[in-house]
């Protein structure tokens, strides 16, 4: 009885910060989006090339298959009348996708997408229901040694994806700022030097081959640090999405990828460990998992997590109770990941700052220099 006592008046706890309090904003709740892309009826109604993968229950190597017994004129033509299910269909090839999207944006005529549809923008993936969901490459995806995944949190979606925001923050900042450490030689430190708290490992030759970052802002996230980020609801509708996500990489021969994932985004890998194929999964400002411990994730990707000293999400209760509340801490010894080096970090946001032990760490993991 007494442990039960105390277990809910942790519950409470969770719901009053949660509210509002020790930091803490409120939030709107949010709708879901689930289901395949706009214009499924039409892609399931056009027999002008046999029957085409159903989005809804076709899997990615199934949609890889299928493309790669087309010619380039019938994949042409499919982009250009249904370029909202193409850019959107895990296991087409990424090209297709990157020219469909550009279309896709171009056809919604809403500003607040044009700059999506520049030359230069690798967009891997654009839904505009809801607040938008948009998943971007950094670098050459067809030809990469490596892929790191950035899974972010709250407040995230196709506009904001990219907005003007603190240098190195954002889905689309933190992706151009580990890749750009990526490129650059790792100088002896924290992860380079040997070991890190909580695991061993080791440095060795830069693995050869560039490395591809993207950022996946590909599920609804929650808005403000409410209810909605308080529970599973949103990160499960997330972790089906980002498991597909994966396979879809999978399916067009991209490398096991590392998933980056941040606050809310660790939520939501936790959910997804099990059914993806990352070969590395680190989770930082992470309110909990949704497990216990790294073991229960049941995955076997490499388990990872770090948090700065004045990141607030330290004041959150690591609780889980009627359905509120994540679980336990992932930087805790209990939990059992490998550490990433963060003392230097800076408030929630500020992982992926230029010279951070943190932005090191993540680039040596993204790269395959640690084992």
């Amino acid at each position: 009885m007494r442990r039960f006592g105390r277990t809910l008046v942790t519950a409470a706890l969770a719901v009053t910060v949660v509210g509002g309090t020790a930091g803490w904003a409120s939030g709107e709740s949010q709708s879901a989006v689930t289901g395949p892309p706009p214009g499924t009826a039409a892609w399931r109604a056009d027999t002008a090339y046999g029957p085409l993968p159903d989005p809804a229950t076709a899997t990615p190597y199934e949609v890889a298959r299928f493309f790669a017994g087309l010619d380039d004129a019938a994949r042409t033509a499919l982009v250009r009348t249904h370029p909202l299910v193409v850019g959107n269909l895990d296991g087409a090839p990424v090209p297709l996708r990157y020219e469909a999207n550009r279309l896709a944006v171009v056809a919604t005529g809403e500003a607040r997408y044009a700059s999506l549809a520049a030359p230069d923008r690798r967009i891997l993936a654009f839904d505009p229901r809801g607040r938008g969901q948009v998943a971007e490459v950094f670098g050459d995806l067809e030809h990469a040694a490596h892929v790191s995944v950035i899974v972010p949190g709250s407040d995230n979606d196709a506009t904001s994806h990219d907005a003007r925001r603190a240098p190195h923050t954002g889905p689309a900042g933190m992706a151009r700022a580990l890749r750009t450490a990526t490129e650059t030689p790792l100088a002896d430190g924290p992860v380079a030097g040997g070991s890190v708290a909580g695991g061993p490992v080791a440095a060795g030759p830069v693995a050869a081959g560039p490395v591809a970052v993207i950022a996946w802002t590909g599920y609804t996230t929650p808005v403000g640090v409410g209810l909605d980020a308080a529970d599973g609801r949103l990160a499960a509708a997330g972790a089906l999405r980002l498991a597909r996500f994966t396979a879809g990489l999978d399916a067009v021969g991209a490398p096991d990828p590392v998933l980056f994932c941040h606050s809310y985004g660790s939520v939501v890998c936790g959910l997804a460990a099990r059914h993806t194929d990352a070969a590395d999964i680190v989770a930082l400002g992470s309110p909990g998992m949704r497990a216990d411990t790294a073991d229960d994730l049941r995955t076997g990707a490499r388990v990872w997590a770090g948090r700065g000293p004045s990141d607030w999400i330290a004041d959150v209760p690591n609780v889980s109770f009627a359905g509120i509340g994540h679980g336990a801490d992932p930087t805790s010894a209990a939990f059992g990941a490998r550490r990433v080096p963060a003392a230097d970090v800076r408030g929630h946001a500020g992982y992926f700052t230029p010279g951070t032990q943190s932005l090191a760490a993540f680039a040596a993991i993204a790269k395959g220099e640690v084992r």
